[in-house]
């Protein structure tokens, strides 16, 4: 494990000690949405599910829900809401860069703020490890700020040019639309981009 990965655990493990910015108490309005809408369909893997909001919404709406953060303190969460809400969902620590082992596919992605921490090289691995956990046909839902957002707190920013360079072999984009990233610092919420990207 390279001292990058140490730190950047011990990091988000010292966050999670508390309430993460991220950790609103509820799904982020933007995946409600989307399953109000009809299109988060069958199986779901949430990548980066923090403590497991989105997944227990959508597993308590009956699909089969597996929840996966690099973060041990976060799952340990995500399962202590899973207990005593009496919900069922599958909570591990897991890379999100090593998908391939998981060993199952997905009809459904949601990715709410995690693409957005990934580094340019970081980037293709994430595409290809995603590639082989969603099926052909599945869709990948992908929250992350926007540049539009201001000020430096928080996390990169990411642009429609950068989303659509790193799905252009293997993917198409069904859109990308304006969006709110839901926090417990942000009034009204961060801008964002929601796309919507099947993999073909």
């Amino acid at each position: 494990m390279t001292l990058k990965a140490v730190s950047t655990m011990d990091f988000f493990n010292s966050i999670y000690e508390g309430v993460p910015p991220w950790d609103i108490g509820r799904p982020q309005q933007e995946f409600v949405r989307l399953e109000e809408a009809g299109e988060i369909r069958g199986s779901v893997l949430d990548v980066g599910c923090g403590t497991g909001e989105n997944d227990l919404y959508l597993a308590g709406l009956g699909h089969d829900v597996w929840g996966i953060d690099s973060t041990p303190a976060a799952i340990e969460k995500a399962k202590t809401k899973a207990r005593k809400r009496g919900l069922k969902a599958t909570f591990l620590v897991f890379d999100a860069l090593k998908l391939q082992h998981l060993g199952r596919t997905f009809d459904t992605v949601i990715d709410s703020g995690l693409f957005h921490v990934f580094s340019d090289e970081e980037r293709p691995v994430f595409v290809s490890s995603l590639a082989s956990v969603l099926r052909s046909g599945g869709i990948y839902y992908m929250l992350c700020f926007s540049e539009y957002e201001t000020g430096s707190w928080g996390p990169r920013r990411v642009t429609q040019v950068e989303i659509r360079t790193t799905f252009q072999k293997g993917w198409k984009i069904n859109y990308i639309r304006e969006a709110m990233f839901e926090s417990n610092v942000h009034d009204g919420g961060a801008r964002a981009w929601l796309s919507s990207i099947t993999r073909l």
